[in-house]
């Protein structure tokens, strides 16, 4: 865990999902006006380094939990808050979770999350907890 927390031992390393250079990020930059929307969303290789150091100190599920946010930062905010609203239980069919899985995994190449999505299917299958 030498490189925790990042933003202090590795920030000239780290980027923005833009690609801007995370220390060139501040309050200065963004009163005057410098930043954009995306030079403030994290960038899915700082999600897969804080999920490393998170499985080297011991924290297997919140290593899980960042590489599965680091696969979901290409996609759009839209459509995160349509995957939200589908994984509500009785909010979709098991059909319709298994056809979100496919999608996320063809599209943006995100196996965890689809893996995740399947997974809640079946467990929303067994309790109940699909739409009707």
């Amino acid at each position: 865990m030498s490189d925790y927390p990042l933003r202090e031992k590795a920030a000239d390393a780290l980027l923005t999902h833009s690609g801007r250079p995370l220390c060139e990020v501040s309050g200065e930059a963004l009163a005057a006006g410098k930043l954009r929307g995306a030079d403030l969303r994290v960038h899915a290789d700082t999600l897969r380094q804080q999920a490393g150091i998170a499985s080297d100190g011991g924290y297997p599920q919140l290593a899980a939990n960042l590489l599965r946010a680091a696969e979901l930062t290409n996609v759009p905010n839209e459509e995160m808050l349509k995957i939200y609203e589908s994984l509500r239980p009785e909010r979709a069919s098991y059909d319709e979770l298994q056809r979100l899985a496919d999608y996320l995994e063809r599209n943006y190449s995100a196996k965890e999350n689809a893996a995740f999505i399947r997974e809640a299917a079946a467990v929303y299958r067994e309790r109940n907890l699909l739409r009707r």
